[in-house]
C-alpha cells in the first residue's frame, strides 16, 4: 500500500518546514506550496490524500482556494490553518466543506490525529462509495427492450422527488430491484434503505415490527425495540407485499403515512420521523378493495406515483442479455470464469414461459453453472420440470428415478439457500444429520465454489 501524499500550503516557511517534519515522522509523503495560485495546478495534477491549507494567503486567500479545490475534488480531506484572529473564517470553511480546522500556534499532537482521521474519513467514504457501486452493478434492470427503456425512464423521473411510490408487478418482475434503484438514484441515497416484507411477519408481530415497542409492553418484549419506521428515518421504507397486510396495521400505516409520527407499541410518545415510503404489490388492489380486504383511503395515499413492471414473457428480446449477465455474476459469486452457452440453449430458454419471471431464470442459470461440468451449456442440458419428469420416467430402476429426482430436488433446495445445509435442512424440515448423509450418499458437493 503506497504512502498517503499530503500537500501543505502556506506561506510562511517555518510552517512548512514543521508541518513537514510532523507528517514525514509519521509515515507521509509530503509535498510543499507557498501559495493557493502554485497549490491549485498541483491538486489538479497528481491524486492527494490531504490537503492543509492556510486561511491567510497572499493572492488567492484560503476561502477562496477551498472553493476551488472542492470545485476540483468534492472527497480531498481539506484541514486549515487559522491564525487566532481567524477563528470566524475557519467555522465559515467547515461550513463550505473544510474537514477540520487547526489554531495557530500548531500542536504537534493535533496535527497527527487529525490527519489520521481525515485519512480514516476518506477511506471509509470510499469503501461506502465502492460498496454503493457494487450494491447498484448488483441491483441494476438488465435490458434493452422498449418495456425496461421505459421503466428506467419512470425510475430516473421518481427518483428525484419525495413522493410516495406504488410498484405493481408478477412475482419475479424485479419490484425490490426498482425500489432500490429509486432510492439509488434520490437524495437520499446516502440514508438507510428498510425492507419489511408483509407477508412474512405474523400477524401479531407486524406492528412492532413497523412501529417498534416498549420494554414490557407485551410478553417477550424484554427491552424497548426501534420499529423500521424510525430506522429508516431520513431514508427510504420499502413495504412489500403490502397487499397481504391486516386491516388493523393499514390504519396504523395510513395516519403514519399521512403525519410522519407514530408511537411505539405500548408508548405514549409521539415519534416524528422523515422518510420515503415505496411500496410493493403482486395483487390487483383495486380488486382487494372492493372485496374490502384492502383500505380504499390507504390505496389512495399508496398510489401517488404507480410504476408497473412488466413480466419477463413481454420482454423476451431481453431473455439473451439477462442469461450473459447471469453466467457472468454467478461465475462471480462462487469464483469460476463463466460458462459459454450454445445457440440451442438460449434459444430453449427463449422459448420458455417463465412464470417465475427474472427470478425463475436467475435460478435455473445457477443451477446450470452448477450441474453443466461442462465450459459450455448445451441445448440437452436444459431441463425445465415438464422435462425432468420424462426424464426420471426413463429410468428402469425405481431406486435410480428417486434418486435422481431426490439429487435434483436437494440441488434447488441448496442453490435457493445460498449453499447452507442447516438452512436448507430447517426449510425441509428435515435433520441436518439426515440431510449431510444423503448429500454424501447422492455424490453432492456441498460446496460449488470448491
Amino acid at each position: 500500500m503506497s504512502e498517503p501524499v499530503i500537500l501543505v500550503v502556506d506561506d510562511e516557511a517555518g510552517i512548512r518546514e514543521s508541518l513537514s517534519d510532523i507528517l514525514k515522522d509519521e509515515g507521509y509523503r509530503v509535498l510543499l506550496s507557498e501559495s493557493a495560485e502554485s497549490a491549485i495546478p498541483a491538486i489538479r495534477e497528481q491524486p492527494l490524500d490531504i490537503v492543509f491549507l492556510d486561511i491567510w494567503l497572499p493572492g488567492m486567500d484560503g476561502i477562496e482556494a477551498l472553493a476551488e479545490i472542492r470545485s476540483i475534488n468534492r472527497e480531498l480531506p481539506v484541514i486549515m490553518i487559522s491564525g487566532h484572529g481567524n477563528i470566524e473564517l475557519a467555522v465559515k470553511a467547515v461550513k463550505m466543506g473544510a474537514y477540520d480546522f487547526l489554531e495557530k500556534p500548531l500542536s504537534l499532537e493535533k496535527v497527527t490525529l487529525t490527519a489520521k482521521r481525515a485519512l480514516e474519513k476518506k477511506r471509509l467514504e470510499a469503501e461506502n462509495k465502492a460498496l454503493r457501486e457494487s450494491l447498484m452493478e448488483k441491483h441494476r434492470l438488465v435490458g434493452e427492450s422498449t418495456a425496461i427503456k421505459a421503466l428506467l425512464s419512470q425510475i430516473e423521473i421518481v427518483s428525484k422527488t419525495k413522493s410516495t411510490v406504488l410498484i405493481f408487478g408478477e412475482s419475479g418482475t424485479g419490484k425490490e430491484l426498482t425500489a432500490r434503484l429509486i432510492h439509488e438514484l434520490s437524495p437520499r441515497a446516502k440514508m438507510p434503505f428498510v425492507e419489511v416484507n408483509c407477508a412474512a411477519i405474523p400477524h401479531e408481530l407486524i406492528e412492532s415490527e413497523l412501529f417498534g415497542h416498549e420494554k414490557g409492553s407485551f410478553t417477550g418484549a424484554f427491552e424497548k425495540k426501534k420499529g423500521k419506521f424510525e430506522v429508516s428515518d431520513g431514508g427510504t421504507l420499502f413495504l412489500d407485499e403490502i397487499g397481504d397486510m391486516s386491516p388493523e396495521t393499514q390504519a396504523k400505516v395510513l395516519r403514519a403515512l399521512e403525519t410522519q409520527e407514530f408511537q411505539r407499541v405500548g408508548g405514549s410518545k409521539n415519534i416524528k420521523v422523515d422518510l420515503r415510503v415505496i411500496a410493493a404489490t403482486n395483487k390487483d388492489l383495486k380488486e382487494e378493495v372492493k372485496k374490502g380486504t384492502f383500505r380504499e383511503d390507504l390505496y389512495f395515499r399508496l398510489n401517488v406515483i404507480p410504476i408497473s413492471i412488466p413480466p419477463l414473457r413481454e420482454r423476451k428480446e431481453d431473455i439473451s442479455l439477462l442469461v450473459k449477465y447471469f453466467l457472468e455474476t454467478i461465475a462471480k459469486e462462487y469464483g469460476k470464469p463463466p460458462k459459454k452457452i450454445s445457440e440451442p440453449a438460449l434459444k430453449s430458454l427463449m422459448e420458455q414461459h417463465w412464470h417465475g419471471n427474472v427470478r425463475e431464470l436467475k435460478n435455473t442459470i445457477e443451477r446450470l453453472v452448477i450441474m453443466t461440468s461442462g465450459d459450455v451449456i448445451e441445448g440437452k442440458d436444459i431441463l425445465f420440470p415438464e422435462t425432468l419428469r420424462t426424464d426420471y420416467l426413463t429410468h428402469k430402476n425405481l431406486k435410480k428415478a428417486k434418486d435422481a429426482f431426490e439429487k435434483d430436488f436437494l440441488l434447488n433446495q441448496l442453490a435457493q439457500n445460498n449453499w447452507n445445509v442447516s438452512k436448507t435442512a430447517d426449510a425441509l424440515g428435515i435433520e441436518r444429520s439426515n440431510l449431510h448423509r444423503k448429500i454424501k450418499t447422492l455424490g453432492i458437493n456441498p460446496d460449488p465454489s470448491g
